[in-house]
């Protein structure tokens, strides 16, 4: 099996980038439309799809991560600039003792139970920040096979939308999201795999949970 990264510079110019960017829903969506339609009641999870934003000085790029070749000729012209790439080369070299640097938007939470929601009148899924999303972070990082040497976080503005099913209510979609950054050390190759293919956290069908990693650099 591949695993494909497609990076997508988004042209400003483009009436369709802008919207998209501009929600959760239809970011999805678009995404979604460059894999095939036929792949069952999750496509998402059938094909691995995972994405990002990320604001750079060239301007917004949009991250896709698949076990499927997205088909970016869907994609509506002037869209933005598109480089696909595997991701084999990177998977491969995955091995215990290397530092490798990450970067993971999430969506930190906490879920309560049943007592202790009725106790603080507490929702289901409570958002975490600051302190909590660090530690929830640093649990997350050990799970996937990780051990952070240094991390920095910072808030993002939250994901919304609504979603619409076929014969049910709208739902209403708000995932509170952070971008953890940071250099680690690999501690469990098997457990890095499977975190980075099958993501981390809430929220993934609306850009959260894709983990990137890159060998840091070496000091000169």
């Amino acid at each position: 099996m591949t695993l494909w990264l497609t990076r997508i510079v988004l042209d400003a110019r483009s009436r369709e980038s802008r919207r998209d960017l501009a929600g959760a829903i239809g970011m999805h969506r678009r995404i979604m439309s460059l894999f095939p339609s036929d792949a069952g009641p999750d496509p998402r999870a059938r094909f691995g799809v995972l994405f990002r934003t990320e604001d750079t000085p060239t301007g917004p790029n949009l991250l896709i991560q698949s076990t499927h070749k997205p088909d970016t000729n869907l994609l509506p012209d002037g869209y933005g600039t598109v480089l696909t790439r595997p991701l084999d080369a990177l998977i491969d070299a995955i091995r215990p003792g290397l530092t490798v640097r990450y970067r993971c938007v999430a969506s930190p939470v906490r879920k309560p139970g049943t007592t202790t929601r009725a106790l603080y009148n507490l929702p289901p899924v409570v958002p975490l920040t600051g302190a909590a999303a660090d530690e929830w972070w640093l649990r997350q990082a050990d799970q996937g096979g990780l051990k952070p040497l240094t991390h920095h976080s910072h808030p993002l503005d939250a994901v919304r939308g609504e979603r619409r099913p076929t014969d049910a209510p709208p739902q209403r979609i708000r995932h509170a999201r952070t971008q953890f950054d940071g250099t680690a050390a690999i501690i469990d190759p098997d457990l890095l795999r499977a975190a980075i293919l099958n993501g981390i956290g809430r929220g993934k069908a609306y850009g959260c949970g894709l983990l990137s990693i890159a060998p840091a650099r070496q000091p000169q």
